[in-house]
């Protein structure tokens, strides 16, 4: 295995059945990347579904969601596999018993941020949530990124979404990530926006 921690591949029947294990679904999808050395080469490929999987999530269209939690490798594969179930574990609960219709979680391979749009759009949800593992940056260590963006389609920029960063043990912890996820959210929802109009209303302070 490289040593190089971009190299790194996500262990999606390890993730997948921890997904089970707490209770939830997971459908996988990929990208169009196809491997970890072409998502590192091309990570435009990492903004799009591959047919096979495209094709899977929108035959599920018809379900009814209200958002999609998508959980990806990004470029932290490891901090993906370590920070996005307990995120899952409480936050899927607490925004169902909310009224929130969430769904499958969607676990993606070789995948971006971007990709979330495309299956938000693909599987008809208003809102998406991606969990992505993210490089260490100023001397911390690898973390857990959270984006929201509402109406998720093909070509949202980074001013349509609202992150939060830095999740992990040392960092922003699980509870504080989603109780600002579920304020996130419900904010989203709220005003149907998300991006740079939607911090003010959705802030900590």
């Amino acid at each position: 295995m490289p040593a190089d921690p971009l190299h790194h591949a996500l262990d999606v029947p390890a993730l997948i059945g921890a997904i089970d294990g707490a209770g939830l679904q997971a459908v996988h999808v990929r990208s169009a990347a196809g491997d970890r050395p072409t998502f590192l080469s091309r990570p435009e490929l990492g903004h799009r579904l591959d047919p096979e999987s495209r094709a899977r999530l929108r035959a599920q269209s018809g379900v009814g969601r209200d958002a999609v939690l998508v959980v990806a490798d990004g470029l932290a594969a490891r901090a993906t596999e370590a920070h996005s179930l307990p995120i899952l574990r409480a936050a899927v609960p607490r925004l169902e018993a909310a009224g929130w219709r969430v769904g499958p979680i969607v676990v993606a391979e070789q995948g971006s941020v971007p990709l979330g749009d495309e299956i938000g759009a693909a599987v008809g949800a208003h809102l998406a949530v991606v969990l992505l593992g993210e490089p260490g940056e100023a001397g911390r260590p690898e973390s857990l990124g959270i984006y929201v963006t509402w109406d998720p389609a093909p070509g949202r920029t980074a001013e349509d979404r609202n992150r939060i960063a830095d999740v992990r043990p040392g960092g922003v912890s699980t509870e504080a990530a989603v109780a600002r996820l579920v304020r996130l959210m419900t904010e989203a929802r709220a005003r149907r926006l998300s991006g740079e109009a939607l911090e003010d209303g959705a802030s900590d302070a």
